[in-house]
């Protein structure tokens, strides 16, 4: 029987979350491997993102760690060489009633102390921004011109493969059974191909994440919902921001739509009720629904003809933001669950956190950001940019 290899710190999870903080991990000189059950990276949530890329959020913690991950999406290609597909379009949040006005507005006085670059225009001015938009009964709407999106599955191989260069291996086809736990701390894994140690165990496992908490004896509020997706055929640029549409209707919470840089029309909503569970058939009352609505906020899309309909999973929490921090019950042990459909915009800013956490040298800003996303909070706000 062969030794136990070591580690120095152990992520599980080739995700948009735990690629990143692979990355961050090996840059930060730390021996790490990657367990994840797929034959590659990027095959679970992440493939299945649409792309959109925003510090645009309701909370501090969110907006700083996003703000880092867009810094390190737009810079990518300068300073590594890869295509990712990056483009700064920018995120607008859209008004047709004083019900989201008034939400979209008092949310400013969150978002600009903590940097993020965004503004309140009026009909005429957002017009400007998107033209296309219905004018019939617009207020306004947020836009905040340094979001933007790429590409989920470049943007995470690159990740792979600059960790991959610095060190990091990756096991997988490999499905963690269990941990090893002694005197109140982890001491690594088994899998069903192996046993891997380490003093550091990151639990980055998407919708999977309240099942390998359970291995550590920790209960965490994580379980999936299915939110469905699709893409038009290309036609030529007319559309430079995201588009969200917060107004909520029968069968949706929200749904947005952005112009890719192949001039597809990428669109996704938010089911109300959330369709819970690990199912990623797609169904046929999506398109109906959400292509009726869109054409309504913007007619010129009525003649795309659709390429494709998929759905993924959200890991989603009782609040709607994400569970990171040390495992009070088990020494070494850290979540990184709960992403609420967001780890693909979350993922680099978190990555760095998580480095900086095993190498025990957060910041105060990291210590107030992980007071938002801890594991212990009471759970009883609710994110209002889903």
């Amino acid at each position: 029987m062969s030794a136990t290899r070591a580690f120095d710190a152990i992520v599980i999870g080739a995700g948009s979350v735990g690629a990143p903080a692979a990355l961050s991990l090996a840059e930060s000189g730390l021996k790490v491997l990657v367990v994840d059950r797929f034959p590659s990276v990027g095959q679970g949530s992440n493939k299945r993102a649409i792309g959109g890329l925003r510090a645009t959020h309701s909370d501090p913690a969110k907006i700083r760690l996003c703000l880092r991950s867009l810094e390190v999406f737009a810079t990518w290609e300068e300073l590594h060489g890869d295509k990712i597909e990056w483009n700064k379009g920018g995120y607008s949040y859209v008004a047709y009633r004083p019900e989201e006005e008034r939400v979209l507005k008092d949310l400013l006085a969150v978002q600009k102390p903590c940097g993020l670059n965004i503004g309140w225009l009026d009909a005429p001015e957002l017009l400007e921004v998107i033209p296309d938009l219905a004018p019939d009964g617009l207020i306004g709407g947020t836009y905040s011109p340094d979001d933007g999106n790429a590409s989920p599955l470049l943007a995470i191989h690159a990740f792979y493969s600059r960790a991959r260069r610095l060190g990091a291996e990756f096991r997988f086809n490999e499905t963690v059974t269990g941990l090893d736990i002694a005197d109140g701390r982890v001491r690594g894994l088994r899998t069903d191909k192996g046993a891997y140690a380490a003093p550091v165990v990151v639990d980055a496992a998407g919708p999977w994440g309240a099942e390998v908490a359970a291995m550590a004896g920790l209960d965490v509020p994580v379980r999936p919902d299915a939110h469905e997706a699709a893409v038009t055929e290309a036609v030529a640029r007319f559309l430079g921001p995201m588009v969200v549409d917060i107004r909520p209707v029968a069968g949706s919470a929200n749904y947005y739509f952005y112009q890719h840089d192949t001039g597809q029309i990428i669109f996704c909503i938010t089911p109300q009720p959330s369709i819970w569970g690990f199912d990623t058939r797609e169904t046929s009352s999506f398109l109906p629904m959400v292509a009726a609505r869109m054409v309504a906020l913007m007619p010129r899309l009525r003649p795309l003809r659709v390429r494709r309909t998929w759905r993924g999973l959200y890991p989603m929490t009782p609040d709607g933001f994400p569970i990171v921090g040390w495992a009070r019950e088990l020494e070494g042990f850290m979540l990184a669950v709960g992403m609420c459909g967001q780890g693909f915009m979350l993922g680099p800013g978190l990555g760095e956190l998580i480095a900086r956490l095993a190498a025990g040298k957060q910041t105060a800003e990291d210590r107030e950001t992980l007071s938002y996303l801890s594991p212990y909070r009471e759970f009883k706000g609710q994110e209002k940019l889903k």
